[in-house]
């Protein structure tokens, strides 16, 4: 058995894991994801022309291949989804506690019990959208910021995150490739003198965001496939000053976009290795430490990345012919928290669809995304729910908005819909669920 404690580096056991170099596949999957989350440009290539800060940690040390302790989850430590009981009716697991409507085409994210981020389409082509902030209390909806700060300079708002403190932002010049990242304290519905943390060209990709209690955090990640000779970086500013720090550093390019948790958030830098390992890691954001970590199998690249009640989750968009209990596509995550970090001796819970976000945990249930529908799943009670989809929805179905653990968590859908004999339906439907 190997015991893990919470360090920054990775020791690990050998093993015979394949050695695979990036191949055509992998540097697609390695660039900014073009979904319905990640937003309308395309992959903007953007770099930092500026580090602000000191102090950062370097993520993994170099390590021979034979050294790298990874995931080892034999076959039968997996329950699939199969073995659990589908439920016909949410009544007993979870409640339904608001329903509101948003304008058409709106992008959603939670990572707060108060508030939530949206992402407003305009009807003009200047600007393309605006921040808004939705109060997942009353269905109150603000505009908060009507245009890009950088407006005049060709910028539109790209991304937005928020707390019920503050909102940190991207915003891009897709014709000169650049972009920069903002934050504001929250006031009176407004955002207050928003403040510029950084901003990059075209070596680096648009940075991945997220908002954490009072403290905005982003990761800057080098353009594949030139990304030898760089460093991605996670960096953290308390929202609405300018002054950030260098959290964490890795040679080469982090796997996944940054994870939103409770109180920390989760990257996934490479193991310096000659071999391509990424290791799960979970930072504090108080403190910047790195509390736990998770190394997968040579070459296996997660989608997406997270951290809830049972520790690590995360998703493979692709099939592994090694692995064991997580070799194949879909989201995972332990069936009760390892102790002491030992993931090889963890019960696995794996949700077999096609994953299109990253889940979450509302109370004791974990929330999942398909490819078209979202579940709320009781691992203890051995069952789960799949909400329904409304009729005129967009082709991701409903979608869950929302990241880490909370008492409530949000989903949405574009609904799009004429039926017969009645008015047709055209709205960003956003609905706010609490576990029984």
């Amino acid at each position: 058995m190997s015991t893990r404690t919470p360090r920054n580096t990775t020791h690990v056991k050998s093993t015979e894991s394949p050695k695979v170099e990036l191949s055509a596949t992998d540097l697609k999957n390695e660039q900014v994801l073009v979904t319905r989350r990640r937003f309308l440009y395309g992959a903007i290539g953007v770099g930092a022309v500026a580090v602000v800060g000191v102090g950062a940690a370097v993520a993994g040390a170099h390590s021979d291949d034979n050294e790298i302790t990874y995931l080892e989850a034999p076959d039968d430590a997996l329950t699939p989804l199969t073995d659990l009981e589908v439920l016909d009716s949410p009544d007993g697991m979870v409640s339904q506690i608001g329903e509101f409507d948003l304008p058409y085409g709106t992008l959603v994210w939670a990572n707060d019990d108060q508030v939530a981020a949206c992402l407003l389409p305009t009807e003009t082509g200047k600007p393309l959208t605006q921040i808004g902030i939705l109060s997942l209390g009353s269905g109150a909806l603000t505009t908060v910021l009507e245009e890009a700060v950088g407006s005049k300079e060709g910028f539109e708002v790209y991304d937005v995150r928020a707390t019920s403190k503050g909102a940190i932002w991207t915003e891009a010049d897709v014709l000169e490739g650049t972009w920069r990242v903002y934050s504001a304290l929250l006031s009176n519905g407004t955002l207050v003198n928003p403040v510029k943390l950084e901003e990059g060209d075209a070596t680096y990709d648009t940075p991945t965001i997220a908002a954490v209690g009072d403290k905005a955090l982003w990761q800057v990640l080098p353009k594949l496939p030139n990304d030898q000779g760089l460093t991605s970086r996670l960096m953290k500013a308390t929202i609405g000053t300018p002054s950030a720090t260098t959290v964490l550093e890795n040679a080469r390019r982090m796997g996944t976009p940054l994870y939103a948790a409770e109180d920390s958030v989760v990257i996934t830098p490479r193991v310096d290795s000659s071999s391509i390992y990424y290791q799960l890691s979970n930072v504090k954001v108080s403190s910047g430490e790195v509390d736990d970590t998770l190394t997968l199998p040579g070459a296996m690249h997660p989608l997406e990345a997270g951290y809830g009640r049972n520790g690590f989750m995360f998703s493979f968009s692709d099939i592994y012919n090694y692995g064991g209990a997580i070799k194949n596509m879909g989201t995972y995550t332990p069936m009760e928290k390892p102790q002491n970090g030992d993931y090889d001796n963890a019960k696995w819970f794996g949700f077999a669809r096609t994953p299109t976000a990253p889940p979450a945990w509302c109370k004791d249930l974990f929330i999942v995304k398909s490819s078209y529908s979202v579940c709320a799943v009781d691992l203890k009670a051995g069952q789960y729910y799949a909400f329904d989809v409304d009729n005129g929805a967009d082709s991701y179905g409903e979608y869950l908005a929302s990241t880490g653990t909370h008492d409530t968590f949000v989903t949405y859908t574009n609904i799009d819909y004429s039926p017969v004999g009645s008015d047709p339906v055209k709205t960003c439907r956003v609905k706010v669920w609490t576990a029984v």
